[in-house]
């Protein structure tokens, strides 16, 4: 893999002209951002997939729910529908995405919307429903919006400052883009990060003077929630089928093992679209269990496509949580929210 990506290094140069070249053209006003009268917030990142936007969505949408009409707009990655979808009880997940599904059904109160156009997608959001603050979803490179506020997120073990651009790396655009951002925030960090680390980190990021560093880790719920009763995590002695669709399984694996769960794994892609085959795979999986209840563990995302479809279901929730610096990031948000 590495001599492939090797080989391929001329063709990232030219892709790193070509998105040099754009984001050029947009800081100059060749081609148009649109502004919105509207708080409108993008959470998003340098690198292809896998650094937290999902919790870090949920997280805005905790803070902010309970004071103002939120919409939730994203693309609707894999969906087979198109243009703009205003969710409600009638879609799948095949219809609009995992994880707009996902947000629609956990929050009460809120929209959510998908639309591969973020411009027209804000734009019927302000004719449907007039939305109070919009988020958007994995829209970092989406410059044709002009965002209010812009939350760039990084993997603490995969820094974007380490990578290098398509194909040669996973960066979607140049590292230079980071300075678009008012905040950066350093994702899936281990549960002992040192202040030392973290200033060791905020070195090597050279963020400008406006730009806020944030540090947060991934928390799991101990509560198992599914189509049936309720478990806990400690109540797993016997082995479960893990099934999982998202693109770095690896923090949930680690954290399986330290609580001493016994599984059997089966991985897929990233947004997955799980067939009758993948079905049937997963229960004859599940009917091996030497076990009374046959359990069938997943994450939130994958939840949602597999609900109804595997008997004894159940997700493992989970949480974004900042390194004492919490009331510093709410801070930041509703300031710029109340203008």
């Amino acid at each position: 893999m590495k001599l492939i990506r090797f080989l391929l290094f001329p063709f990232a140069i030219v892709y790193d002209f070509i998105t040099r070249l754009r984001n050029f053209l947009f800081d100059i006003n060749v081609l148009k951002s649109t502004s919105f009268d509207i708080p409108v917030i993008a959470v998003g990142n340098l690198t292809v997939g896998g650094t937290g936007k999902t919790p870090q969505i949920e997280y805005l949408i905790r803070l902010l729910k309970d004071q103002y009409k939120i919409t939730v707009l994203s693309r609707g990655y894999k969906r087979k529908t198109k243009g703009f979808q205003l969710l409600n009880d009638k879609h799948s997940a095949e219809d609009v995405g995992d994880e707009p599904l996902q947000f629609y059904s956990k929050f009460d109160g809120i929209h959510v919307a998908v639309d591969a156009d973020r411009t027209n997608g804000i734009t019927e959001l302000q004719k449907q429903i007039q939305p109070e603050i919009v988020l958007l979803d994995d829209a970092y490179q989406h410059r044709k919006v002009k965002a209010g506020f812009y939350i760039l997120l990084t993997k603490y073990n995969d820094l974007y400052i380490n990578d290098f651009l398509l194909p040669t790396g996973n960066l979607r655009e140049s590292r230079s883009g980071a300075n678009r951002a008012d905040i950066v925030v350093v994702t899936k960090c281990p549960n002992e990060l040192s202040i030392e680390e973290q200033e060791s980190i905020r070195l090597k990021l050279k963020l400008n003077g406006n730009q806020v560093l944030f540090f947060s880790k991934i928390e799991y719920n101990q509560e198992l929630k599914g189509n049936v009763n309720p478990l806990t995590l400690d109540s797993l002695e016997e082995e479960v089928v893990l099934v999982t669709g998202i693109a770095n399984p690896i923090s949930l694996l680690e954290y399986l093992k330290e609580r001493k769960v016994n599984y059997t794994h089966i991985k897929y892609p990233d947004h997955h679209h799980f067939s009758a085959q993948d079905i049937e795979g997963i229960k004859t999986a599940q009917s091996r269990l030497e076990t009374e209840r046959k359990i069938v563990l997943t994450t939130e995302k994958d939840y949602v496509r597999l609900k109804g479809k595997v008997d004894n279901l159940y997700y493992l929730e989970i949480h974004n949580s900042f390194f004492n610096q919490e009331k510093a990031f709410a801070s930041r948000i509703l300031e710029f929210v109340e203008g």
